[in-house]
């Protein structure tokens, strides 16, 4: 089953829709199961759109004489 949702707010508002239905509990085995399994490949899709959008926001680094510049973040040099 592939993931239909494009972004995170609407991956976060599905996975809430499932716990609630989980927490429910008037599921049968096989469908739990399938919310579920859903649930893990949705909870995974935002973890690595929170890491993304944690590695595209701009980094500080101290410059020698101790004051702070920006850095833009290079996907490509995180890479090597």
């Amino acid at each position: 089953m592939d993931l239909k949702v494009k972004d995170f707010e609407s991956a976060l508002k599905s996975l809430e829709e499932i716990v609630t239905q989980l927490e429910g509990g008037d599921l049968t085995l096989d469908r739990a199961l399938e919310l579920f399994e859903e649930g893990v490949r949705l909870s995974r899709f935002c973890h690595e759109k929170l890491e993304e959008a944690e590695r595209k926001v701009e980094v500080l680094t101290r410059a020698a004489d101790g004051t702070m510049k920006e850095a833009a973040f290079s996907p490509e040099a995180e890479a090597e």
